[in-house]
């Protein structure tokens, strides 16, 4: 190993992930004699020894706490780098472990304020990293680079540190909703904008801000333009509106220019805000709520906002009581979303994905990513004289994939439980008697436009460790694929694909070798989603 250069280094322990220690003694052995490259100077070295040790010590926590301890440095210092790139990675990853391990960097958070020559994608990354940093220790001056970062060049970026601000508001709210009220006092469109969003949020997650958000939203509508921030606006006003005086009014000249909105969605939020706001204060409701309800059915044109009006319009007929059953039902329980925030993920759910592209893209754009990368594999034609479904195959070109082509790393994603073994080779006798043999389990269509690229479905199927056991070559008609897959419960799954010229859909058949019905499932769901990626890298 040390005779090799950083990138030899980096590809065999890359390849070392393949390894299974016999034992306990024989772990710590190799975790020993590979320590020294946990200080390399190479940040790919780095990232390849951490993921090994991360996933050879999956079974001692302890160990993989250490790791991600003493890796803190070189991925501060790549965090920092000149190389965009890298910062950019790194920031990913420092994400990925603070899933798992809350406020890991929190001593060195100004190592995460955002200069003013960085790349907008870097700062936003930055900002998301603040957000998980802060403690009631660093809280002022993370507020305070936050608020500097709200009045930026960059409407996207100026907007992206208020909604940063509103989700620190969730633990600091009184600190929080200060900043944001004298943010409204800029007057600035894409501001306000952003702040009212971030109000409406936090009052169904915090009510204890009710109050102050409901004193700091008069004359916030003479600046807002956008759709996003006029419905949070409306929200407001329709659900708050008891306590803002001027709520009626201003809704009122909503209604006036009801004609000129080109947002359905605003529209339809007005409705629901007056009817609402009129159940509180009806008699200064009571005509404006009928002009847009008028309007809602006889005038306009969208079939939605319209439907929307008849709906409420019989709503009120049924009367005032069922008015109020339906608009004012218990909501449910925002801790319960809060809760789920702050739940910490274990090391191991995502070991495997570290120092890949998942992390950057997320776990379905990085298996889109992979599966557009070209592969190099070996084909020919399988024929058998006398055999019907070995003719059948005929035609087809079969991949020979060699046992160091072989992907022994796991792909996570969501598949209800099921995992994929990639050891799983059938040969086409095999699955030509098994096949045979066994009953077709489940049967569904896959929308599909134009032809099949053969080698773009076969890589992404890799990806996910569903092999290809024959397959029609590009332009044939009609278009087949026989694919076979095995769980870790030793479960087959052989599937048949079937596309005829000229048709908008894919025909899917899948045999099961054990009757598991959430597994068959769980695989049906992963060949919906591998094929729907591949669709949408064709258009």
């Amino acid at each position: 190993m040390i005779d090799l250069d950083q990138w030899g280094q980096s590809e065999v322990l890359t390849f070392l992930l393949r390894y299974k220690p016999r034992s306990e003694e024989e772990l710590f052995d190799i975790l020993n004699l590979l320590d020294e490259f946990l200080k390399s100077s190479s940040p790919s070295v780095v990232m390849a020894a951490t993921k090994l040790f991360l996933v050879l010590a999956r079974d001692f926590p302890h160990v993989q706490t250490d790791v991600l301890v003493r890796v803190k440095g070189p991925l501060l210092s790549a965090c920092t780098s000149e190389s965009r790139e890298l910062c950019f990675t790194a920031l990913c990853h420092v994400r990925q472990i603070l899933g798992s391990l809350p406020g890991h960097f929190s001593s060195h958070y100004k190592k995460f304020f955002c200069s003013y020559s960085e790349p907008h994608y870097i700062k936003c990354q930055k900002m998301e990293v603040l957000c998980e940093l802060v403690n009631d220790e660093n809280v002022q001056q993370v507020l305070e680079e936050l608020r500097g970062y709200c009045t930026d060049v960059s409407a996207e970026l100026a907007q992206g540190a208020i909604f940063a601000i509103g989700n620190i508001a969730r633990t600091y709210t009184e600190q929080c909703v200060g900043i944001l009220t004298e943010l409204l006092g800029l007057k600035q469109e894409h501001i306000t904008s952003a702040v009212v969003q971030v109000f409406r949020d936090l009052v169904w997650l915090c009510p204890q801000c009710t109050e102050a958000v409901c004193q700091a939203l008069p004359s916030c509508e003479e600046t807002i333009q956008d759709s996003e921030g006029k419905q949070a606006l409306i929200w407001l006003l329709g659900v708050h509106g008891g306590r803002v005086p001027s709520a009626p009014y201003v809704l009122e000249d909503y209604v006036e220019n009801v004609k000129s909105e080109i947002f359905p969605t605003v529209k339809m939020e007005l409705l629901t805000a007056l009817v609402r706001l009129f159940l509180s204060r009806p008699a200064e409701c009571q005509d404006i709520l009928g002009r847009l309800v008028y309007y809602c059915i006889e005038e306009e044109t969208d079939m939605a906002v319209r439907d929307r009006g008849l709906f409420y319009y019989r709503l009120l007929q049924a009367g005032m009581e069922e008015v109020k059953r339906v608009l004012c039902s218990p909501k449910s329980d925002p801790s319960l979303r809060l809760l789920e925030d702050q739940a910490e993920h274990p090391v191991n759910a995502w070991a495997f994905e570290f120092n890949t592209l998942v992390p950057v893209y997320g776990k379905v754009c990085g298996a889109a990513v992979t599966a557009n990368q070209a592969i190099d594999v070996s084909c020919y034609a399988l024929s058998g004289p006398g055999c019907s479904f070995s003719s059948c195959f005929a035609s087809f070109s079969v991949p020979l994939i060699s046992a160091q082509n072989k992907e022994v790393l796991q792909v996570h994603h969501d598949s209800g439980g099921l995992t994929l073994i990639p050891e799983a080779c059938l040969s086409a006798e095999q699955f030509e008697n098994m096949w045979l043999g066994l009953c077709v389990s489940c049967q569904q269509t896959v929308p599909w436009d134009g032809p099949a690229h053969p080698d773009t479905i076969q890589a992404a199927l890799q990806v996910v460790h569903i092999q290809t056991v024959a397959m029609s070559k590009a332009g044939t008609q009609p278009w087949k694929a026989y694919l076979s897959a095995q769980d870790d419960t030793g479960c087959l799954f052989l599937t048949e694909l079937l596309l005829e010229t000229d048709n908008s859909e894919m025909q899917v058949s899948v045999k099961q070798s054990k009757d598991r019905a959430e597994a068959l499932q769980s695989f049906i769901s992963i060949l919906r989603t591998v094929m729907g990626t591949v669709l949408a890298l064709k258009s």
